[in-house]
């Protein structure tokens, strides 16, 4: 089955409610989209958020890698040969992981739709569901906790706290967060890189008897061999987020002592499902277990990280909020959300459809 159209265009997202990490505030999302047409009629869609202060992509570089190379890439090929054109495709698209994930992610849309099943059986389904978290962003005690309410109103059971602006700050808010809602529900943490390995130290102490799920990223992305040098009991409980962008990053996270515990994975940072398989399973054979992340993203790569997950039996954690707060999306379906846990559709390839 050839593929005989190819388009993508940039699209301008609203988010319901602002949110801030640490030294940024966020109002709005730009996501670039990727439509494939075969020649039988079936369509795949795929999606990029580059994070360009992660990979040093911008939505800019996105788009005119697409411009320049994404016809000649996928015109008349075979979707038959997916593997080798992934392949093309990576060699080409070398330091473009947004516009690699977009293409990537509509090919295996695509051959879903062919093969006329979810992505994730195609994969090799080992998760029917998980739950994912759901995030607040650096704000007030009275704001954390207002919003933890909301959140858990809505089924929600597990908290990811934006947290690396202020040590003592962070610490006192999350005092008062699990207070509130008791011992039951997950909460793990996300620096953004914001803390100094002393600031670390002092937080892991200090938090300790909040019972943690996870810390993420605490540190600067190139600070890894410093990472090393850290208690075990602490490293464990470290999600690499930044510092983990590809496979290569994923083998070399493996070398004892290890630095994280926890790999954070995100299509948009790797490239997409086919090198996210890869690093997901480089950490199951090292026994490291998996978080999949995600930006501020369109139904469409959240759909492809999640059958991606679903698929990997290292998968423990899912942080896959991405495209709820968004004021508007240009596709529906992908997942069905119930009380916080994430299952896929039984739509073939990623489920999603344009939103009419």
């Amino acid at each position: 089955m050839k593929i005989s159209k190819a388009e993508h265009f940039t699209e301008q997202m609203e988010l319901t409610r602002p949110y801030r990490i640490a030294g940024r505030t966020f109002y709005d999302v730009e996501n670039h989209f990727v439509i494939l047409e075969a020649e039988n009629g079936l369509r795949g869609y795929g999606a990029a958020s580059p994070g360009g202060s992660v990979t040093g992509e911008t939505l800019a570089d996105c788009a005119a890698a697409l411009d320049r190379h994404l016809e000649e890439l996928v015109l008349g090929k075979d979707l038959r040969r997916l593997p080798a054109l992934i392949r093309e495709l990576q060699s080409v698209l070398t330091g473009r992981p947004g516009a690699l994930a977009a293409v990537d992610m509509a090919l295996h849309d695509l051959a879903g739709k062919y093969l006329d099943a979810p992505l994730v059986d195609i994969l090799g389904r080992r998760h029917q569901s998980l739950p994912t978290s759901i995030t607040i962003g650096i704000s007030s005690v009275e704001e954390s906790l207002a919003d933890a309410e909301e959140y858990l109103g809505m089924g929600f059971s597990i908290l990811k706290v934006k947290i690396g602006d202020d040590l003592l700050e962070d610490i006192e808010r999350l005092s008062k967060l699990r207070e509130k809602v008791g011992p039951a529900i997950g909460i793990r943490v996300d620096a953004n890189q914001g803390y100094s390995l002393d600031d670390l130290l002092v937080f892991h102490e200090r938090t300790k008897k909040l019972e943690l799920e996870l810390i993420e990223q605490p540190i600067k992305a190139g600070l890894v061999e410093q990472m090393r040098g850290l208690p075990g009991e602490l490293r464990a409980i470290c999600a690499g987020d930044e510092s983990l962008k590809d496979p290569r990053d994923a083998l070399a996270c493996t070398h004892e002592p290890r630095p994280f515990g926890i790999y954070n994975i995100k299509l948009m940072k790797c490239g997409g499902v086919n090198p996210g398989l890869f690093m997901a399973q480089t950490a199951r054979l090292a026994g490291i277990q998996l978080m999949w992340g995600c930006n501020d993203e369109s139904c469409v790569s959240i759909a492809a990280s999640l059958h991606t997950a679903l698929a990997s039996p290292a998968t423990r954690f899912l942080d896959l909020d991405g495209s709820l707060d968004l004021g508007r999306d240009l596709f529906k379906g992908g997942f069905v959300l119930n009380n916080g846990m994430l299952s896929t559709t039984d739509a073939p390839g990623l489920g999603v459809t344009p939103l009419d």
